[in-house]
């Protein structure tokens, strides 16, 4: 009889340790705020590019929680062994994508409490609230129209624009002459239907007006 209650106490005990691993953490906005102020931090926004536009904590990477493609795809290019601070607007889109992270292998996520909202109502502060106009369709093809121009369709907040950095910066080192034209995925969708862009980041080679290749998602080299 003994053995039988230690035996049912161990595998509370486990059972326990298992629910609390994959249990979510939430904070406040004050104690959200003082954990990302390094700025060594992963700060992952799941709201919609719309949402984000109207004003996200400082350094955010965005992925679109409700678009699962973007979603698994993005986040692929987080560290799991990093902690991830995540939020949304109120709280419940945040919740589901934690849960799914932790899930799969990300180590420590922790969620602002209430959202942007409760972050805004705590009198933190967002920026990147958008007031630009949209890029032309017209502007674009002018700036496309001579030489040899790399469109560049991407954003601040996408976590393998971010990766790819680095390939684009050594890929303008290495052709001195190719001039590079910066899309705003967020921002320029007029742009991004008439070139038929999908996904984040594309990289188009034009030259004199013309399409010489097109590259999308993260590469070793352009």
């Amino acid at each position: 009889m003994i053995y039988k209650y230690y035996i049912c106490l161990v595998l509370g005990t486990i059972l326990f340790s298992v629910s609390n691993s994959v249990k979510g953490q939430e904070v406040s906005a004050a104690v959200f705020n003082d954990s990302i102020r390094n700025g060594n931090v992963q700060v992952f926004d799941v709201r919609t590019a719309g949402e984000y536009n109207t004003g996200h904590l400082s350094n955010a990477l965005l992925a679109d929680y409700t678009k699962k493609e973007e979603f698994t795809e993005r986040v692929k290019y987080l560290d799991k062994d990093k902690t991830v601070y995540i939020y949304c607007l109120s709280g419940g889109r945040s919740a589901k994508a934690a849960s799914w992270m932790r899930e799969n292998g990300f180590k420590k996520v922790i969620e602002l409490e209430g959202g942007i909202n409760a972050w805004k109502q705590a009198g933190q502060p967002v920026e990147g609230v958008a007031d630009v106009k949209q890029m032309t369709v017209d502007a674009f093809r002018s700036g496309i129209d001579k030489g040899e121009v790399l469109v560049d369709v991407g954003a601040e907040w996408c976590p393998p624009c971010r990766k790819m950095a680095p390939v684009l910066e050594a890929y303008l080192s290495k052709h001195k002459t190719v001039r590079l034209l910066k899309v705003d995925g967020g921002r320029d969708q007029d742009v991004m239907q008439s070139i038929k862009a999908t996904s984040l980041p594309t990289f188009i080679l034009y030259k004199d007006g013309r399409e010489v290749w097109r590259k999308q998602g993260v590469s070793e080299q352009l």
